[in-house]
């Protein structure tokens, strides 16, 4: 995308001006998505951006910028701007490129540059509103959204690194929405991956449709929820969103480098209960979350983070491997050129274990049966925590009660983390976006279902 002779005259300008690392990354961002609502389209949209981000490192400090041109003249005088602090005699020399290429663990087929796919789109949309209203007249509407993007990046660097490589996305979802007199619930159901529009080869509208239809009836007839501290299982899937939000950000360098995570000094220490063991893995073919190469041109892998409760790695990019001393693990992300990449997380999730959901019920006498979370609040740092939970049945006597509605999860990553005492063997994974300092990126949650012994639980009842 970037000639390879502009790019080396401004790695070497970069170098020139005493930079200890240059790095040029070009990106092509390529999006289409549809909207919905109930059986008619709503909204079409699609584009293309194209940028170059330019990143300069003088020590610990990183200076970065962008444009969407592409003439040499224009990337020296930004490099130039950046370093007019900061320029002196150069302590390094950038070496020769030297192109790398990897293989491709998540190829697509039916990507945007190729086929039209709108309309078999559109009509999978409508196909799941149907199986949605079908379910029931208290079904007054849905909203279906389908998105596909392709991204390729380029990236060059003073070490003498040129690569590149292609990511497509895709991700289909469909809300439903019950209603009965005042009262309205919502429900929904989402997939998702690193592929082409191929996915629907294994989707099914029925499933999609009538799933979002089944939460948003049982919430529609749910009771206030109790509060106070209880025994609480977690739903397998999207319930990793607590460990993702609550515990995962604060293994990055991003936080660790400046002491700001809890965890910051307790490698190799135990920090969970012995039943917990989690992993970032960003080599899990056509997943959400993962990646042939991150965004500064290394190949990607999977990390242990916890290991039967011990703290065994933290995820590291290049400058926060500089700053604290650990490796490197493929994890430097960013959302677009107009970002310089930070440690992010890929797919996230607690590996299961071999307990059994009725065991996890039926130890419990009075408690909650989280069985989908859904999004909330977390204070960086300390990874206080509170979440919503969007399907949830109170627990009697070792049996599944009546749905809940209102029920939030309060607590700590570091306490819950110490507070889990089984883990499930139905393991799965679920599809999100999360933000952090260098913007929004695909991530993958996810777990099997696991109990909490005690943790506080919000409640209107």
């Amino acid at each position: 995308m970037l000639d390879t002779r502009i790019a080396q005259s401004v790695i070497d300008h970069a170098v020139a001006l005493g930079s200890d690392f240059a790095e040029v990354f070009v990106e092509r961002n390529e999006v289409s998505s549809i909207a919905t609502l109930s059986d008619q389209v709503q909204d079409l949209s699609s584009g293309i951006d194209f940028g170059i981000g330019l990143r300069l490192v003088y020590g610990s400090k990183v200076l970065y910028g962008y444009t969407n041109r592409t003439e040499e003249d224009e990337l020296r005088r930004i490099v130039t701007e950046l370093a007019a602090k900061d320029r002196r005699d150069p302590a390094t020399s950038a070496g020769a490129f030297d192109f790398r290429a990897f293989d491709d663990a998540h190829s697509a087929t039916r990507t945007l540059s190729g086929e039209p796919t709108l309309r078999e789109k559109v009509d999978y949309l409508f196909a799941a509103n149907r199986a949605a209203r079908a379910a029931g007249n208290q079904i007054s509407q849905t909203r279906g959204a389908c998105a596909q993007r392709q991204q390729a990046v380029e990236i060059f660097n003073s070490d003498g690194l040129h690569t590149h490589d292609t990511r497509h996305y895709i991700r289909a979802t469909l809300q439903a929405v019950a209603a009965s007199g005042n009262e309205q619930a919502t429900g929904s159901q989402t997939d998702g991956g690193l592929l082409g529009w191929e996915i629907v080869e294994t989707l099914d509208p029925e499933v999609c449709g009538t799933e979002a239809a089944r939460q948003a009836l049982v919430n529609l007839a749910a009771k206030p929820c109790p509060s106070g501290r209880m025994p609480v299982v977690i739903g397998n899937g999207f319930g990793g969103v607590i460990f993702h939000e609550a515990c995962g950000h604060l293994l990055e360098t991003t936080s660790v480098a400046k002491q700001a995570s809890v965890f910051h000094d307790r490698l190799g220490e135990t920090i969970a209960s012995s039943a917990v063991s989690a992993v970032d893995d960003g080599t899990l073919t056509h997943e959400w979350g993962s990646i042939n190469i991150d965004d500064e041109g290394m190949r990607t892998e999977r990390t242990q983070l916890i290991e039967n409760g011990r703290l065994v790695n933290f995820l590291a990019d290049r400058l926060g491997a500089e700053k604290t001393g650990h490796r490197r693990t493929g994890s430097g992300r960013r959302q677009s050129y107009r970002f310089a990449p930070a440690s992010r997380m890929r797919n996230t999730f607690i590996e299961p274990g071999e307990d059994s959901l009725d065991d996890m019920i039926g130890s419990i006498d009075h408690g909650i049966y989280a069985a989908r979370m859904g999004g909330g609040s977390v204070q960086p740092g300390t990874g206080e925590f509170n979440f919503a939970v969007t399907e949830g049945y109170v627990i009697d006597d070792g049996k599944i009660g009546h749905p809940v509605k209102a029920a939030t999860l309060i607590s700590t990553g570091p306490d819950v983390l110490r507070r889990i005492s089984m883990v499930g063997s139905d393991f799965a994974l679920a599809t999100g976006m999360c933000g952090s300092v260098s913007g929004m990126v695909p991530t993958t949650v996810g777990q099997a279902t696991l109990k909490v012994d005690d943790i506080l639980v919000g409640g209107n009842a």
